[in-house]
Parts: structure tokens; sequence; C-alpha cells
């Protein structure tokens, strides 16, 4: 697709809304959506457009502010949704412009179509069981090549692992290295948090995990619906990793997604084995772990990081 020559970003306001032109001869303006927690998301709004666009902006280019995998993050959109919508029946919108270090915004910039359908609410378990299935798909027909574990986005926040092991091992310490930064942990827990790993380590030395392409970020605002119930879009795929489903499931759990309709459609159970369990715990860590950054360098909220050191300390505490 060509990409309309005079796509331009500039700023309208003080308060940063932002005006666009997309090759339409009348004015383009972008409303700010009240979802989305790391880029700023505008839904594009003119008569004279041919379908609905979303324009998403990335947060500015602060490694400081961000989990070790999130900086630059956005890169990596353009190819997956190319996979997406090329090897699957996932529901995922087309991105027609993608722009890094916008010249007069100084981030990352992002054009794509507006997918119908509203955020998921409760109780739509046909929508779970349809989602169960997809997300199936997703985890079976894309892969990484052997070899090849991690965060492999051209974003590049980690070399790629050759097997999931040496991948988590990179992981959990890069994500411990974050709180310890943002002085989200004492010296004690900083230490606990990393022998723990090392003391567990073998329920992941034998494991062969596929380098599947994992989402890593469903919950209700990413899971578009139309008013039958109908799966209309998942949606924000910037946190993608390839790696073992095991760490998705355990990312559905936490956000509730986790019911038996969806593993009715996903076609299958997680295992229930001893090292399965273990490493759930841990997955589930690193999904809580992260929050104390989040909290912190992000939003300037230390006290509320210690929400998040408790959960830790409880799950630690199942092992």
């Amino acid at each position: 697709m060509q990409h309309p020559p005079q796509f331009r970003i500039v700023k309208e306001s003080p308060v940063g809304i932002l005006r666009e032109r997309l090759g339409s001869r009348g004015d383009i303006f972008l409303r700010r959506s009240n979802t989305g927690k790391f880029n700023d998301t505008y839904f594009v709004e003119g008569a004279e457009l041919a379908r609905p666009l979303v324009v998403r902006v990335a947060p500015p280019d602060d490694r400081g502010r961000m989990l070790f995998y999130e900086h630059r993050m956005m890169r990596q959109e353009p190819m997956l949704h190319r996979l997406l919508r090329k090897n699957t029946s996932m529901p995922v919108p087309e991105i027609l412009h993608f722009e890094e270090q916008n010249e007069v915004l100084q981030r990352d910039v992002m054009v794509m179509e507006r997918m119908p359908g509203e955020p998921m609410v409760a109780g739509h378990d046909a929508l779970l069981h349809e989602l169960g299935g997809k997300l199936r798909e997703v985890h079976d027909s894309i892969r990484a090549d052997p070899g090849a574990y991690g965060y492999l986005g051209e974003h590049r926040p980690m070399r790629p692992q050759k097997t999931w092991q040496d991948a988590f091992r990179v992981m959990w310490h890069s994500l411990i290295d974050d709180i310890d930064n943002c002085n989200g942990g004492s010296a004690e827990e900083i230490k606990a948090w990393r022998e723990k790993f090392d003391e567990y380590e073998a329920v992941f030395a034998h494991y062969e995990a596929p380098a599947s392409l994992l989402h890593m970020d469903v919950w209700a605002e990413n899971i578009l619906s139309d008013s039958s119930g109908r799966l209309t879009g998942l949606i924000d795929w910037d946190r993608v990793l390839w790696g073992d489903p095991e760490i998705e499931f355990a990312v559905l759990e936490y956000c509730g997604i986790s019911t038996p309709a969806f593993w009715r459609g996903y076609g299958k159970m997680p295992p229930s084995t001893r090292d399965a369990g273990i490493r759930r715990v841990f997955y589930l860590l690193y999904e809580v772990l992260k929050y104390i950054v989040i909290r912190i360098a992000r939003q300037g909220n230390p006290g509320g990081a210690e929400r998040y050191r408790m959960m830790a300390r409880q799950l630690l505490e199942q092992i």
C-alpha cells in the first residue's frame, strides 16, 4: 500500500492534542482515547476518511521510566501485524504508516485502521471461547526460528537466546535490574528474588518450550467485540514475546481471562505437573514485579508499589 505523500503530524494546542492529515481535503482531528496505559492513543475523526483510523504515539524516549522490554517496543508492531494477518485468523488492525522519531513530536508514531467493536465486558463466555481458539492458533502457527527465544523485535531489548531457560534467565534478571535501578526493593529483596530463581532454575533446564508468538497483554481493554459478543479485534501487540505459552497463561490468569470458556476454546488446559506449578509462580511473579517499576519510575508513586511487593512475597510462599 502506498502511504499518502502528504502525511504529516503537527502540534495543535498547548494541551498536546494532535491534528493530522492523511491525504484528505478536509480537516481531520484526533480525539484522545481513554484507554491505553503506555502509548497516547487517538481516534481519527473527519468526514472524508475512507475508514476509521487510530493514531498511536509512543511515550518520550526515556529508558529510565520504562521496563527493559518497553523501550521503543512499538517498532516491532508493523512486522508482527503483517505476520498475524497473513498466517492466522486473529483479527488485528492493518498498519498504514509507521514513523520512527517523528521530527515534530520526537516520538515514534503509528497510524492503523480502527477495529470495530468495544472493549470486552464481563460475562461473555462465547467471546472468551472464540478468543481461546484464535490465541491457540497464534501460539501454534507463528514461531521463531529454532534457537531464538525472548524479546526478538526491532526494538532489541535483549539478544536472542538459544533456549527458553536462557531467555527467561535474562528476562528475570533484567526485570530485577529495573526494580533495583528505581529503588523498588531493599537489598535483601533484590538478593532474594535473584537467588530464588537460581534455586529453581532446574524446572526450566530440560523443558523444551516452543518459541511461540505470545501477546503478553491479553486483558479486557485489548479484547474488542461487537454487540453480539463476537470477537472483532485483539489489539496492542507491542509487548510480544517469543517463548513458552505457559507464561502467556499466567498473564491470562492474572488478568481474569483464564476461564472455563476460554480453555474450552483453546482446546487444552495448562499442564499440572509440579515443575509446571513452579514455573507458573515465576511467570506470575514476572507479571506482578513489573508493576513495582511502573508505579515508581513511571507514575512516581513509591507507596503504590508496596501492594506488588506484598503480592510477590505471597507468591514466593507458594513454592
